[in-house]
């Protein structure tokens, strides 16, 4: 298309164009992330810019004060966002808005926190103790690595008790539909490699089978009903109220899963073996989280030339 109506076309209307062209591409719930973004961060300040003005425009501008009030992280994903907009553009307008010279925020590598050894049994005991099924949940994400949507999904039936398997196939979250509306989807994990199979270790195996014969196999596991979910943010909650009673200072959900995935590192589990537990997209991803030789190891090796 010619771009001779680059003076008229706004990014309002490009974004929304954009939505639409990559609807049936994606999740549900992918495309509402999308389309919040969109609303809360981008329309506010480029909404009414058309494409001939944003050719000028300093996007670097933008995206620094995106910065001033979001995580690295988050920035980098929206900038990702925002230049798949501009590509759309590009494309469909023949213009060319240099998006090579538009940056993303680095992202400082961080060391991953995990449970010492001391406050992970505490938390398995009590876990293990308790006769609220909803501590199961903590059980399973220390030794599953699972996620807190991904627990939040799982049903009796997800189990194969005949050959000690735990399936991956859903996820649960809350997403926004709007500026202030939110709204609860069942569905399936972002990716393919999420969706998966996970041997279950013995102490965990003998505490579900013991729970399960109470239930059915579509009640939810941490409700123990098929009409009642719990969703991650209720979810947080009660793991926040675990590790007070078992006097453990405050780690988020994620640190469950890091606990897990080091400990498998420890006992010898190859790599590709855990990615594939962890749902990861890519062995690399696995690589660079957890597997990282210790001084003591580098200094044997050095020590043999």
């Amino acid at each position: 298309m010619q771009n001779a109506n680059i003076n008229e076309i706004t990014f309002e209307q490009v974004s929304s164009d954009w939505l639409l062209f990559k609807k049936n591409k994606i999740k549900e719930s992918t495309y509402l992330n999308y389309k919040f973004i969109i609303q809360t961060r981008f329309l506010r300040v480029l909404g009414n810019k058309t494409l001939e003005q944003l050719l000028k425009y300093n996007f670097n501008d933008f995206i620094q004060n995106l910065n001033k009030n979001l995580s690295n992280k988050t920035v980098k994903d929206n900038v990702s966002i925002l230049k798949s907009i501009l590509r759309y553009a590009e494309a469909k307008y023949d213009i060319n808005f240099k998006l090579n010279l538009v940056s993303s925020p680095s992202l400082e590598k961080k060391d991953i926190e995990i449970f010492s050894e001391k406050d992970r049994k505490k938390l398995e005991k009590r876990c293990l103790k308790s006769d609220d099924i909803k501590h199961l949940g903590i059980l399973i994400s220390l030794y599953t690595g699972l996620r807190i949507g991904e627990i939040c999904a799982l049903k009796w039936k997800d189990i194969d008790f005949e050959n000690r398997i735990l399936s991956i196939t859903h996820t649960l979250q809350r997403v926004y539909v709007g500026r202030k509306n939110t709204k609860i989807i069942y569905t399936t994990p972002k990716t393919h490699k999420s969706i998966r199979k996970i041997p279950l270790a013995k102490l965990l195996y003998d505490k579900l089978k013991e729970v399960s014969k109470n239930y059915s196999e579509n009640d939810f596991i941490l409700t123990g009903r098929e009409d009642t979910w719990v969703e991650p943010l209720g979810y947080r909650y009660t793991y926040i109220l675990m590790l007070k009673k078992c006097k453990i200072r405050y780690k988020n959900y994620h640190v469950l899963r890091h606990t897990f995935a080091t400990r498998c590192i420890k006992v010898g589990m190859d790599t590709k073996s855990l990615s594939e537990i962890l749902g990861h997209a890519s062995v690399d991803i696995t690589l660079n989280i957890y597997v990282h030789s210790s001084m003591e190891t580098k200094q044997r090796y050095i020590n043999k030339l």
